[in-house]
């Protein structure tokens, strides 16, 4: 196996990585905020001015910046962020007994986004990205 025709492809693979992991935390936020797509805890009656109102206008405007790749990194920080505050204080509390271990919490998805959105905040957003577009621009105009 060739590495260097793998390494050729990486920023494809991030930007990859980027718009699957924002369409799925989208979906949480329209899940909060209209009920779709359609879950077992219900959704759509949410209270803007709450913490899942917060939660849900971050995951989706947040998470179409993402999709778009425009701010990447400080939006990725700020969705990390609201990722682990999501494990730690309703994931964790959830089962009534502190339990850390994600499978048993339901937290796994919270995590995987966090590490996610927190590697994005170190590589950037990969390939087909806004801002990839305006640093080309940027480095046009410097030239």
């Amino acid at each position: 196996m060739n590495l260097e025709a793998l390494n050729r492809y990486q920023p494809q693979a991030l930007a990859v990585l980027r718009i699957v992991a924002a369409l799925c935390f989208m979906a949480h936020g329209t899940q909060k905020m209209f009920g779709f797509p359609a879950s077992q805890m219900g959704g759509g009656g949410f209270e803007l001015f709450s913490l899942m109102g917060l939660a849900a206008v971050l995951e989706v405007f947040g998470g179409l910046a993402i999709l778009l790749g425009v701010f990447t990194r400080p939006v990725a920080f700020i969705l990390a962020g609201q990722m682990a505050y999501a494990f730690w204080f309703v994931h964790v509390p959830m089962m009534g007994q502190g339990n850390i271990i994600p499978v048993a919490n339901g937290g796994d998805g919270a995590v995987l986004f966090c590490f996610i959105f927190l590697y994005l905040v170190f590589a950037g957003p990969g390939a087909w990205s806004v801002d990839e577009v305006l640093k080309s621009r940027r480095s046009l105009a410097a030239a």
